[in-house]
């Protein structure tokens, strides 16, 4: 507790937040909660011994804060949602304290999985169950000063955003040195992986989450990483079918979580299809190139992801990738606004906005 020994006024203010106060008037929630990968970390693994880091220039190049361990030139998806609920960006959780936490905390981890052995050819990296634990945390430090009551009230008017999956394929099953292809084929790994996503969206339940945004697998096929394997230069179709299974499986789980868990309202933002959309419409959401990343090396600028003081492509709002694994700012922000706004071809039951209102 020592670290939060000196912002007991800050929690005083989360109470009146928490409890429909807002200050501003304009948040249309009182914090958000984020869990994930490299997609939508924001700087937790900027001091740990990990080869997963972004916290140098040239990412950040089109951010206002610069390099913070984003994986983008500029905004992520979560910073675009955040800005639409009328929250400021949310902080990392390895820096944030205080009133920093007041709108909630980012605990997303690059190379982070579902399984905790995913990832681990970067060494070090916060599995999804560590993120678990380190909300936990933060909530011991809350509602020591705010009690359970207050706190469980509160809990349930905010946004929790979890992106998780991406690793367990790109880092763990499509990796040689895993020995999970060989254990398991596509459905049977997808079953795996979400039998145990089941386990810990129902301990985030448990410690009282109640709006839930669960964002699917993008078209993984189609990243600058995978087509630079690829002769052909196209999208491999095995990639894509392989995480199929993940998406129905996770859909099918948010179907018996909305019938089965009291007071809990899960929503499924479709990355796949919303990804596939983008791309069969590029020209009209004004982007050119399709298939290489603007900061990286190699074929499809793939083989070797942005390196230090690399020079970036300078039209970077006309491409798609910004580096081997991840979108660039500008299909972040479609892709966040696709999720608050859109209809059920790209969320579903409800988007972020109608969840936000409930």
């Amino acid at each position: 507790m020592a670290k939060f020994g000196l912002y007991l006024s800050p929690f005083l203010l989360l109470f009146i937040l928490l409890n429909g106060g807002a200050v501003t008037g304009q948040e249309m929630v009182p914090a958000m909660f984020i869990f994930g990968d490299s997609l939508i970390d924001n700087g937790n693994n900027n001091n740990l011994p990990s080869f997963a880091k972004a916290n140098y220039y040239p990412y950040g190049i089109d951010f206002n804060g610069g390099p913070t361990g984003r994986f983008s030139n500029g905004y992520t998806v979560v910073d675009e949602i955040a800005e639409l609920l009328g929250l400021p960006l949310i902080p990392a959780y390895t820096e944030a304290s205080g009133n920093q936490m007041l709108h909630g905390v980012n605990y997303a981890s690059a190379a982070a999985g579902i399984l905790d052995a995913t990832g681990r050819n970067f060494v070090g990296r916060i599995p999804f169950d560590q993120q678990l634990r380190n909300f936990e945390n933060t909530l011991n430090q809350i509602t020591g000063n705010l009690g359970a009551d207050y706190m469980a009230t509160a809990l349930a008017r905010c946004i929790f955003f979890v992106g998780m999956g991406s690793n367990d394929y790109l880092n763990n099953y499509l990796m040689p040195n895993y020995p999970t292809r060989n254990q398991y084929n596509g459905q049977q790994y997808a079953d795996l992986l979400v039998q145990t996503y089941n386990q810990q969206l129902t301990r985030l339940y448990n410690l009282g989450a109640r709006k839930f945004v669960i964002a699917g697998l993008g078209l993984m096929g189609c990243i600058p990483s995978i087509l630079a394997q690829s002769m052909s230069g196209s999208c491999s179709e095995e990639v894509n079918l392989l995480v199929q299974p993940f998406n129905e499986n996770v859909k099918t789980m948010l179907g018996n979580f909305n019938t089965n868990l009291p007071g809990a309202r899960f929503i499924f933002a479709d990355s796949s299809r919303m990804f596939q959309d983008i791309l069969l419409n590029a020209r009209s959401y004004g982007f050119t190139v399709l298939n290489r990343g603007c900061c990286g090396i190699g074929r499809n600028r793939g083989q070797i992801t942005c390196l230090p003081f690399q020079t970036p492509c300078p039209n970077r709002n006309q491409y798609v990738f910004w580096d081997a694994f991840h979108p660039t700012a500008a299909v972040n922000i479609i892709m966040g606004r696709m999720a608050f706004n859109g209809n059920t071809n790209f969320v579903y039951p409800i988007n972020i906005r109608q969840l936000a209102e409930l």
